[in-house]
Parts: C-alpha cells; sequence; structure tokens
C-alpha cells in the first residue's frame, strides 16, 4: 500500500510554519562508481543534498550481478545510516535520490531511482527537474500498451526506452531524452556503468566530481565536499557524461544551444557552500545584498537576515550600506517536522517554534529585514508583525530576488500563479499587505550584475532561466498550453451555458 506524508491538509502543524510560502526545490542527485563503499558514499552526498528534496528518499546500487534498491519516505538520516541498510545494497556502483514532489503525489512507489529491468539488462535512474510534456507523452505510450507504475514524469523517460527501435541502450537513451521538453539532469545506472545527462539548457545543475580511482555525479559540489572529492567540472548543458570500467566519455548528443540554468539556483536553492556554474553561490548572494543596498536605500539602524536563506545577502546588503548586521531573528534548528495537533490560537503560535526575535537587539530600532524571496506573503506578515512586536520603531522589507509573479514548470512546486503575491499586486499594494513601513525588490537587471552579467539582463538572449520573475519560458510548455486550452474551453461552455 503506498503510504502518504502529512503535508498540506494533514491536521498536523508543521513546525515550519512557512513550508507554503517557499519555493521549494525539486530533487537533489547523486551517483557514484568504482569504490567498494559506493552506498555509504551516497548515503553522505544524499545528506548534503537533503535541502533539495525532504519528502522521500532512495538508493540504487549494483553489485556486478544484482541492482540493490530502498525507497523510503521522510530524511536520509531517519532510514540510511544504520550498518544493515548500508550493507543491504552491496556494490562498486550506486545512485540516490532525495525528493520534493513536483509531479505525482507523496506516495512511495514516485520515489526513486526508478527501475525497469530491459532486454539489455537492468537500469536505475534518478531525475530532478519536469517534463513539461510528459502528459502528452504518457497519454500516446498508455494507448500503445505502457503500463505505468508511478504518477511521477520521471517515469515518461524509462518507457520512452523501453519501446525505442533502437538498438543499443545508449541509442535508446539519447532518443527518449530527444522526445522529451522541460529541465533535467538524470544520473542513471546500468550493467556497464554510470551515466549523467543535462538538459541542452542546462536549466538544472549537475557537476563532476573524483575520490581516488572513483567518479561522482551530483547535483552540487557540496555533496563532493562531505566525502572529500575533488570537484572536476560542471556538466555541460546537453552533454551527456558515461562512466565505466574504461574511464570517462562525454558525449554531445543534442543540438546546441544557448544555456538558460535557473537563477534561482544562486538565489535560494542551492547551499550557498555550493559552486553552481561555476559561481561561489554564497559570494552571489552578497552580491545580491550589495545591488540591493544600492538600488533601494533606506536610512535605519540594523540590517536583519530572514534566517537562514536570507542571510548571505543581509551580509551584503550590510557591507554596501555600512548600516550593522545583526542576528535580530534567531531561528530554532532542533524542531521535527511535526509537533501536535493544533487548535486555532496553536497554530497561530507555530511560527515561534521556528523563528524567534532577537528582543534585546530589536527594540526601539529601525531594522532592515533581507529574505530571499515573497511566494504568499504569509511569511513576510508574520515576520513583520513579529518585528513590531518585539518593539521595532520601523520595518524595512528588502527583498534578493525580483517580484515572484509566474510559475515555475521546470522542478520547482510553486502554486497556481493566482496564489502568488506579485501576480495580484504591485509592490506598493504588496508593502501594505504584509504591514512593512518600505518593501523593495532587487531588478532583474541588478540580480543579473550579482551573477556576473555586467550588463544585466540580455531581453533578446538572458544568460538565465528567470521565468519566475519575467515569464519567459525557454522551452515549450506542452501541457500547461493543453490544460489551459481546456480551462479556456470550460470558460467558454460555462459563460454560454452551451
Amino acid at each position: 500500500m503506498d503510504q502518504q506524508l502529512p503535508f498540506g491538509t494533514n491536521p498536523l502543524l508543521s513546525t515550519n510554519p512557512f513550508d507554503d510560502d517557499k519555493l521549494h526545490e525539486e530533487c537533489g542527485v547523486f551517483g557514484i562508481f568504482g569504490t567498494p563503499d559506493a552506498t555509504a558514499h551516497c548515503t553522505l552526498g544524499l545528506h548534503a543534498l537533503q535541502h533539495r528534496g525532504q519528502e522521500a528518499a532512495g538508493i540504487s546500487a549494483f553489485d556486478g550481478e544484482v541492482f540493490h534498491t530502498k525507497r523510503v519516505l521522510g530524511h536520509v538520516a531517519d532510514n540510511f545510516t544504520s550498518k544493515d541498510v548500508i550493507d543491504s545494497l552491496p556494490g562498486m556502483a550506486a545512485i540516490g535520490h532525495t525528493r520534493y514532489s513536483t509531479t505525482g503525489a507523496t506516495l512511495l512507489r514516485n520515489c526513486q531511482p526508478l527501475y525497469a529491468d530491459f532486454a539489455s539488462g537492468g537500469f536505475a535512474c534518478a531525475h530532478n527537474g519536469n517534463i513539461t510534456n510528459a502528459a502528452h507523452l504518457k497519454s500516446a505510450l498508455v494507448q500503445r500498451g505502457s503500463i505505468f507504475q508511478s504518477t511521477s514524469d520521471s517515469e515518461v523517460i524509462i518507457h520512452l526506452i523501453a519501446t525505442s527501435r533502437f538498438r543499443t541502450l545508449m541509442d535508446r537513451y539519447i532518443d527518449a531524452l530527444r522526445q522529451i521538453e522541460g529541465a533535467y539532469s538524470l544520473v542513471s545506472l546500468t550493467r556497464e556503468g554510470l551515466i549523467g545527462v543535462r538538459d541542452p539548457l542546462g536549466v538544472r545543475p549537475l557537476v563532476l566530481g573524483k575520490l581516488d580511482a572513483a567518479y561522482i555525479l551530483c547535483s552540487e559540489t557540496c555533496a563532493l565536499d562531505i566525502i572529500g572529492a575533488d570537484y572536476v567540472r560542471d556538466v555541460e548543458p546537453g552533454e551527456m557524461i558515461v562512466i565505466t570500467d574504461d574511464g570517462i566519455a562525454s558525449h554531445k548528443p543534442f543540438p546546441e544551444e544557448k544555456p538558460r540554468p535557473c537563477i534561482f539556483e544562486h538565489v535560494y536553492f542551492s547551499r550557498p557552500d555550493s559552486l553552481v556554474d561555476g559561481m561561489s553561490v554564497y559570494e552571489v548572494r552578497k552580491r545580491i545584498g550589495a545591488e540591493l543596498a544600492r538600488e533601494t536605500p533606506v536610512d535605519a539602524d540594523l540590517v536583519i537576515p530572514v534566517p537562514d536563506s536570507g542571510t548571505p545577502a543581509a551580509i551584503g546588503y550590510a557591507q554596501e550600506s555600512g548600516i550593522p548586521f545583526e542576528l535580530g531573528i534567531i531561528r530554532n534548528h532542533y524542531v521535527g517536522r511535526t509537533f501536535i495537533e493544533p487548535s486555532d490560537q496553536i497554530r497561530h503560535l507555530g511560527v515561534k517554534l521556528k523563528l524567534n526575535a532577537n528582543t534585546f537587539s530589536i527594540k526601539g530600532k529601525r531594522v532592515i529585514l533581507v529574505d530571499d524571496s515573497i511566494v504568499r506573503g504569509t511569511t513576510s506578515l508574520k515576520i513583520v508583525n513579529m518585528m513590531r512586536e518585539a518593539g521595532a520603531k520601523e520595518v524595512h522589507m528588502r527583498i534578493a530576488s525580483p517580484p515572484t509573479a509566474h510559475s515555475c514548470f521546470y522542478g520547482v512546486d510553486t502554486p497556481e500563479r493566482k496564489k502568488l503575491l506579485a501576480a495580484q499586486m504591485q509592490v506598493s499594494a504588496m508593502e501594505d499587505h504584509i504591514s512593512a513601513d518600505s518593501l523593495a525588490f532587487v531588478s532583474i537587471d541588478g540580480l543579473y550584475k550579482a551573477a556576473q552579467q555586467p550588463s544585466g539582463r540580455n531581453p533578446s538572449c538572458p544568460a538565465f532561466c528567470d521565468a519566475c520573475f519575467t515569464g519567459d519560458y525557454p522551452t515549450p510548455l506542452t501541457d500547461q498550453s493543453v490544460q489551459d486550452q481546456n480551462h479556456k474551453q470550460l470558460n467558454t461552455i460555462a459563460s454560454t451555458g452551451n
């Protein structure tokens, strides 16, 4: 029976009261080839990538004869730390996955890595991203006889490989990938070796590392650091890397395109100690804060980060403005996911389970709060109120990204556009909504400058995917277009009564 995690409408109180007011990253992937400690290293790598997906985790290992897979709901540390578990996944190669669902419910059958037995042998696959024509492809595959075991878009890749008319597994894999749209970084394990692929636009990150004789593919460099591996380079957009006993080979099976990596990796998703596309995430976030200070100065006494994601930008803002940096909000890191069945009063107090004002530093001060983004606005409203209750004289909000006015379809769990505050209000109205004395966002050009694009954003050839800010989607959105058309037809029928 599928297990359901307590998210969304579950009556339990989330101890992160802002779970619904952040853009949730989709997944983290990790693969290693060429070490007898493959599963142990994979487990550590997934620990480092836990921030990319906290609903489920899984590991597949190959011992030279048999594939071994364990997939669970919950955190890596709760399920993969015992010796018995590590010993049950033997082999010189392993891949792993941490999951936050963007398509498909939080069910065990949707957890990854996905596994299939092809005529050529076993195949395990872990996917970071989102396929924007998955429903279209799935419909065609089902009509041809494919039987799906999950509701995850990633399973489409397995069926496209299985039904391909090409002879070799590599050619079947490439044939499958040429049919999909959207964003993907993939690590796959076969009987012969480890395969890593990044989509032609490079929307999702993927890096190559090395530990002694073993090679690693993973979402972020922080997963290399935890096992003492060396960062070799980023996997290039549109590149397929194949690692076998014969060594490592690079292939470019797709037409070359102008890369559009996700700029929100630098704003929020990636860990600040990672390198993404050759740039230090921490340094980019500090530069965003400095741009904010130059673009939107305000006379105040303190710069306060909204922990933890707002901290680097707040440091940059304080350094550029000369206004002292203080930890005016203290985060409790030692609270589990759920607590109690709450009354309305207890639910209202939920914010203080995670964050609490440092009243001594705040009272009587004019404060600048720095956060990474505003999604629904519930977080900002609660924190502004928290500052006022702590005695702040003025509360100014500065956001280290432009207004998030559009949904993401590339593997990030964003609300429907109508639920995004910036899609419904101008900045002045948002300022009133969160009860701030002032509210300002970094400009899109300022964001690009912080990401080492000195001239800002070139509208005719943007260097990043910034669709959540601009609505400029770099790939077709086949499934969404069909959905929008169906809604339009239903609305027309409803309005005409036909």
